[in-house]
């Protein structure tokens, strides 16, 4: 998992409460076996209309908002299923901190898992960053995790709280499985120690 440290990037601006998980990656795109190429469906049926052809107001088809990395949005966001195929999308489409005033538990915990950071900021200052990035597109913003702030060129800046151990975890790029293999030697060793009987049996 790449590591997060500090990122400046322009903002997208969602200004929509409740996005579930099927807004972010419909269902019918989620057959791949891989944990790649789902950014072209992110948000697809937002982003393009009936005939297939990408929706002009729509945010993501505006060239102003081309190569964001940075996406702010209402309360609430990540709600519905369990998908972690939400966040693959975000990812791979190259969002890397989701900026929200509430995540859905399960998919703040997909984020971390994923190295996209989810950064929870009062409402009226999630609305005064959406307002900012609407009224200019190519808005950016930077966040560093380091020192959990969040702030602009223009004078603003604000603080953010984040699980001590789960900012380790992204500083350094961990995963669960990352955090196991950690423990490799010692797991090493305990496996050549292991009774003999205990092994499962050869057919």
């Amino acid at each position: 998992m790449e590591p997060f440290t500090r990122l400046s990037g322009i903002v997208i601006p969602l200004p929509r409460v409740n996005v579930d998980t099927d807004q972010i990656i419909p269902a019918q795109f989620m057959k791949r076996i891989e944990r790649t190429g789902y950014g072209q469906f992110l948000f697809n049926s937002w982003r393009y209309l009936p005939d297939g052809s990408p929706n002009p107001d729509f945010v993501l088809n505006r060239a102003e908002y081309e190569g964001a990395s940075i996406l702010v949005s209402g309360r609430n966001f990540g709600s519905g299923s369990s998908r972690e195929h939400a966040v693959w999308a975000l990812h791979d489409y190259g969002i890397r901190c989701v900026i929200t005033p509430k995540f859905a538990d399960i998919f703040y915990n997909n984020c971390i898992q994923n190295g996209v950071l989810p950064v929870a900021l009062p409402e009226d200052r999630v609305q005064e960053l959406i307002e900012k990035a609407e009224r200019k597109p190519g808005y950016r913003l930077t966040v560093n995790l380091e020192n959990q702030t969040i702030y602009d060129s223009e004078g603003f800046e604000d603080a953010f709280e984040i699980e001590p151990f789960i900012r380790e975890r992204l500083l350094r790029g961990l995963d669960d499985i990352a955090m196991t293999l950690q423990e490799e030697d010692e797991i090493a060793a305990f496996e050549a120690t292991r009774p003999s009987w205990l092994e499962p049996a050869k057919s």
